[in-house]
């Protein structure tokens, strides 16, 4: 069991966004910038492109409101869209508020947020859903 199923299952703490009964959103516990956040199908899948076929658009249709609740949360310029996938093996989709491409190095150090943050982000986003 990964630790993106222990986050949708409540078994382990996450910052959840939204939820439905295919796909789960939380806020990302190292993001790059505040609001970045995964959304995550529910059925275990290793590799984004074994996800099955009747779930990738209702994929992005869940993420779409998401996307634009954190555009009107966080100050950027628009929302960025990357699958990386490597560190978890369960495919997800990475949301980050961008204003430029390098916002999204994954290769560059990660926010430390408190509690009280993460709260915060998260009742925000879920508030201009």
């Amino acid at each position: 069991m990964t630790i993106f199923t222990k986050i949708i299952n409540g078994e382990i703490p996450g910052y959840k966004i939204a939820e439905n009964e295919h796909f789960c959103a939380f806020l990302d516990a190292f993001p790059l910038v505040k609001g970045h956040t995964l959304v995550v199908p529910k059925v275990e899948t290793d590799k984004f492109f074994d996800v099955a076929d009747e779930l990738m658009g209702e994929w992005l249709l869940f993420a779409k409101p998401i996307a634009r609740a954190i555009e009107q949360v966080i100050p950027c310029n628009r929302v960025g869209v990357c699958v990386v996938g490597l560190e978890v093996p369960h495919a997800h989709m990475h949301l980050i508020p961008i204003n430029s491409a390098d916002d999204m190095n994954f290769s560059r150090s990660k926010l430390e947020l408190t509690p009280d943050e993460f709260k915060e982000i998260q009742s925000q986003i879920i508030a201009a859903l």
